[in-house]
Parts: structure tokens; sequence; C-alpha cells
């Protein structure tokens, strides 16, 4: 496993990608309603990523259609932007994109309720967030990948939800993807020990119900296999010697 240590023009480059992608998310935010469609969503994230003079970097990426992965209720992750999916009054919807700025990723997802949601489903989204947050206390140079995931397990595991296997964090930098892994669940192994200047991307995805999730046949979309909803939150951070630095959230 080959984890690159960032150097700090790499960090900078990072920070200002995040700092971008974190804009545009805030600025997403603000068009969920019922009545529009995935595809609205999709067009107007292309549109924020570029004015900012950053690429997408969803778009075509292993062939995915669009700049922004918008997943309704049972739909876990990648769910495919199109014209004829509209968001309704009780949905929750997750959005899931990134930035390339002058070579260097960011990666985030939020999810968000469109109009007034259930409170039951409304709690899972709150303690999927709150969970991230529980998983970087442990992400400071010195202790060990598999803290984070553990970390996680143990804060969501007290509401009785699903934590998603079959899909996990990762490295990120001048790829999108990279080294190391890092899942959500549970390890018996501590893993590698964590350096200042590692960028990762945490991203638990929660179940209501069961963890198990299917694919549909479209060869992207993942959707819980008791179709009930499923939440996603997803910060790219920086490792320091200190307390992690979330490079897609604005500073206060």
């Amino acid at each position: 496993m080959a984890v690159s240590i960032k150097s700090p023009r790499e960090i900078e480059l990072m920070r200002e990608s995040g700092k971008i992608l974190g804009e545009v998310h805030d600025q997403l935010k603000e068009i969920i309603r019922p009545g529009i469609s995935t595809l609205e969503i999709d067009i107007e994230a292309e549109k924020l990523i570029r004015k900012n003079g950053c690429i997408p970097n969803f778009l075509h990426y292993n062939g995915f259609p669009g700049s922004v992965c918008v997943s309704i209720n049972e739909e876990v992750v990648h769910g495919i932007p199109k014209k004829s999916r509209i968001l309704k009054e009780g949905d929750i919807v997750s959005l899931d994109c990134g930035c390339i700025y002058k070579g260097y990723h960011s990666d985030a997802a939020r999810t968000y309720p469109v109009g007034e949601v259930d409170p039951e489903v409304m709690k899972l989204v709150e303690e999927t967030k709150n969970s991230f947050f529980e998983g970087i206390k442990m992400a400071k140079a010195g202790n060990h990948l598999y803290d984070i995931s553990n970390a996680i397990d143990a804060y969501i595991s007290q509401f009785g939800y699903g934590v998603v296997t079959a899909l996990v964090g990762h490295g990120i930098g001048t790829s999108l993807h990279e080294d190391p892994s890092i899942p959500n669940y549970h390890m018996d192994r501590r893993g590698m020990k964590l350096q200042a200047g590692m960028t990762l991307a945490i991203e638990p995805m929660i179940n209501l119900g069961r963890a198990d999730v299917d694919f549909l046949d479209d060869g992207w979309t993942c959707v819980t296999s008791d179709r009930l909803p499923s939440a996603h939150y997803e910060n790219t951070i920086l490792i320091t010697d200190g307390e992690p630095e979330v490079l897609t959230l604005p500073k206060n």
C-alpha cells in the first residue's frame, strides 16, 4: 500500500480544492426543494464547479454520466442524475461530488431533507453526520487508520442502524481514489499508522435498516436491500500532528 504524504505546496492546493467544493455544497443546498429534478441539480453543480476554475471529477469517471451523484431515499450512493427523477416532499437526497483544482482532488457528500421529513429519517441523517465527527476525533498522526473506522462504528451502533460494508472511504490527492481504503465498520486490526500530510476522504454510509445493499442494472446506483432510507456524509480531511483539518467545510 502506497499512501502519499502531501508536501506543503500540495496541501495548499488540496485546501483550495476543498474550500471550493465546500462552497459548491453550500450553494447546492439552497436549490434543494420539492419539484426539482436530479438533472437540474447536476447541471447546477457542474456550472458552480467550473465557475470556480475547477473540473468536476465525477464526470465521466469510469463512465459516470454526471458531475454529482444524486441519491434519493433508499439509494445509498451513485444515483445517476435524470430529468425524470423529481424530488418530493418528505424525501432525503444525498449529493456526492468533487472538484479537481490544478490537478488536486476534493470529495464530499451531504444528505439533505426535502421539505418536512419523518423524524426517524431525519435522526438517521443527523447521526450519520455525527458519526463522521466521532470518527475524525481519532484522525491524527500517531493513531491508526482503523481507529477512525472503529470510532464511527462504535458511535453508530447504539442506534441499531446498518453500516454499509460494500463501500468505504479512501485516500485522495492527484487521484480521486488513492490508498488507503477506510472502512466505516469495526475492524479487529488497527491498520496502518497515520502520518501528518495524509489526505483522506472519510464517508460514513448508514442505513436505517440492514447494512445489505444491492446494485441496480444501470451499473451504478447502490440501494439498500430492504429499501429503507440511507444517509451519507463525507469530507476530505488532512492529517496533522494535532487535530485533523476538514478541507471541505468552511473554517467557521
